[in-house]
């Protein structure tokens, strides 16, 4: 007999009983690739089948986040600091948010996570695989890393439909460092690469395959 096709609602029903109580899902990318509103869309798309979701991004709106957002506008910090802060935030963020909200079964989908860390400070100078251990020895590792994909010149091109000016982060030399950075990634287990070259519903569609294929019972 035949097993039934595998859909989005019977993959991700709220009946499933998950092999870990929650589901952590990153989407990563360059600036630019439409992280925060394919994030926005995931989680709608979950909430839609009948889960409970958590959605947040880094930096957070916590004090190290903030003193991260204010320093876009007051000068950058330096390397060292910087990449301080961001562990500083994240360890809060892991504790008072991630780790509890998965403990209570729910869908975590951050919009960015320590892999643009790894990206943007590596694009710095550091090494980003130390950045990856010394996260790892604190922030779980995703279920499932997407990674959206497009190319420097079609995201520079974005930034500035959208009115925003590329700043030193987003200029063309450190967002081509910072993607090829994203792109050692890509043969890890849990990522998947998603052509973000297309409309919205485009890409939507695209992640929504990943996802459904992705963590589809075995």
């Amino acid at each position: 007999m035949e097993s039934p096709p595998t859909t989005p609602e019977t993959v991700f029903s709220a009946d499933r009983k998950p092999a870990r109580q929650g589901l952590f899902i990153v989407i990563e990318g360059i600036d630019g690739t439409g992280k925060s509103t394919q994030a926005r869309r995931l989680a709608g798309w979950f909430e839609g089948l009948g889960r409970e979701v958590v959605l947040s991004r880094e930096p957070t709106d916590g004090p190290w986040g903030r003193k991260l957002r204010e320093s876009a506008n007051s000068g950058r910090l330096s390397a060292a600091e910087e990449l301080e802060y961001f562990l500083n935030d994240r360890r809060q963020h892991v504790s008072e948010k991630i780790l509890p909200a998965l403990a209570a079964g729910k869908v975590v989908i951050l919009d960015r996570y320590y892999f643009s860390t790894m990206a943007y400070q590596g694009a710095r100078g550091f090494d980003p695989q130390s950045i990856r251990r010394a996260n790892e020895q604190f922030a779980p590792v995703p279920d499932l890393l997407l990674i959206l994909d497009l190319d420097v010149d079609n995201a520079l091109a974005r930034i500035g439909h959208r009115g925003d000016e590329a700043n030193e982060f987003e200029q063309h030399e450190a967002l081509q460092r910072c993607r090829d950075i994203f792109l050692t990634l890509c043969d890890e287990p849990f990522a998947r690469v998603i052509d973000s070259d297309g409309t919205l519903d485009e890409v939507t569609g695209r992640i929504h395959a990943a996802v459904s294929l992705a963590l589809a019972p075995q």
